[in-house]
């Protein structure tokens, strides 16, 4: 696996590079040599965070994890990324799809976890109505939700609006 690990408001020391290396290195029995790991190391206030992207065939597993120290956000994005390969491993077998990012020995792997069965334990009926997307954060704010799914105005389409961290919100629009 290659490494590409930056700084923003931190200078990556030959420690830190050691650490990421280190933890991250222990993920490399899933990947191939070649697959390249961007890792972000930043500092923000007293939120030290660090940001792993792993460019896959058809997909990206990333994971963010932020505290007060560096090694300790490096020791919790490791295990959320090994998460996330366990759960692309189950979609690459079934699929049998973008397999060369991974070793074989990983895909080939008796997989002994339990999988957590996704149940839909509730559905929700609404009328959709125009609106514009200030209209549908202030909708999403007033119902305590993260996210707000509406009727674009200004493009008649579904579009979704959501909280993202920092008290700023995101608009996803459907392309046609």
């Amino acid at each position: 696996m290659r490494y590409t690990i930056t700084g923003r408001n931190i200078e990556v020391t030959p420690g830190l590079r050691d650490a990421v290396q280190d933890k991250l290195g222990k993920l490399e029995k899933y990947f191939t040599p070649d697959t390249e790991a961007i890792i972000t190391l930043s500092v923000q206030k007293e939120l030290q965070k660090i940001e792993v992207t792993i460019p896959v065939k058809g997909s990206i597993i990333r994971a963010e994890e932020a505290s007060t120290d560096m090694y300790v956000s490096i020791d919790l994005v490791e295990e959320i990324i090994e998460r996330q390969i366990k759960k692309y491993r189950k979609k690459l077998i079934d699929k049998k799809q973008s397999a060369q990012a991974f070793s074989s020995l990983f895909i080939e792997e008796e997989d002994n976890t339990v999988e957590e069965e996704i149940k839909i334990s509730k559905t929700k009926h609404f009328d959709i109505k125009p609106m514009y997307p200030e209209d549908a954060c202030l909708e999403m704010e007033l119902l305590g939700h993260n996210f707000y799914m509406f009727l674009n105005a200004e493009t008649d389409q579904m579009s979704v609006v959501y909280k993202r961290k920092g008290n700023s919100y995101g608009l996803i629009e459907a392309e046609a």
